[in-house]
């Protein structure tokens, strides 16, 4: 079975999808085979796609189907328990996780299963998106923001994921605008405080380059 971890944010903006696929290039880069999969995505186009999720297959090297790499879709913009009522549907964890296993058992040496928002984002009244990881029983990679607030939010989103019996394989700093006041400083405090390997830093940049962010990482030691 690939090697699979589950990508999740200090917070919703932070960089998930742009750190994802830095990883996939950077994977690939080191001549491996990648897959990913967006289980549920809240906003999308005219034809039902998401912006997140045809960025993953853009920068994967396996060709899957879209449905495949994002199976639920749903119009809004908004948090995914919402869209899901406002359609009339429902989610489980154990479904989404069905999805995700389905690319999980494919000839790829790489998955990355990326959440929506948070740790604790929910899929229903009763479950959030933390069951999925669960139910995958995955390493998780966590993406911090690099903006005020980003100390916090990463230590706790540590200690929920680590409370929650699943291994914090990784965590990325990606800067999602402006530089932050005292970057330096605050990224050494991170160093020093999270509970995981550090796998690097991706600068913003413009244009946009998922191949220019994936040289700024180290997946070696995810990779082992």
């Amino acid at each position: 079975m690939s090697k699979t971890f589950f990508v999740t944010g200090t917070d919703t903006e932070v960089g998930k999808t742009a750190v994802s696929c830095a990883i996939l290039e950077a994977a690939a880069a080191a001549g491996l085979n990648t897959a990913a999969v967006k289980p549920v995505a809240a906003g999308c186009d005219d034809q039902g796609q998401n912006e997140d999720a045809l960025a993953l297959m853009a920068s994967m090297t396996a060709q899957l189907p879209y449905a495949q790499v994002n199976p639920v879709a749903l119009a809004p913009a908004i948090a995914p328990h919402i869209a899901v009522a406002q359609v009339g549907r429902t989610m489980k964890a154990s479904q989404l996780a069905g999805f995700c296993r389905g690319v999980m058992t494919g000839p790829h040496d790489l998955v990355l299963i990326e959440g929506a928002g948070g740790w604790r984002v929910p899929l229903s009244p009763r479950e959030t998106l933390a069951d999925l990881a669960r139910e995958l029983q995955v390493g998780v990679i966590l993406v911090v923001g690099m903006r005020l607030g980003c100390i916090n939010h990463a230590l706790l989103t540590a200690e929920a994921v680590l409370g929650d019996g699943l291994p914090l394989a990784g965590w990325v700093a990606n800067q999602p605008g402006e530089r932050m006041t005292c970057h330096e400083e605050n990224l050494d405090t991170l160093m020093h405080l999270l509970p995981a390997p550090f796998l690097g830093e991706v600068a913003h940049i413009s244009p946009w380059s998922p191949v220019e962010a994936g040289q700024s990482l180290d997946i070696r030691e995810i990779m082992q």
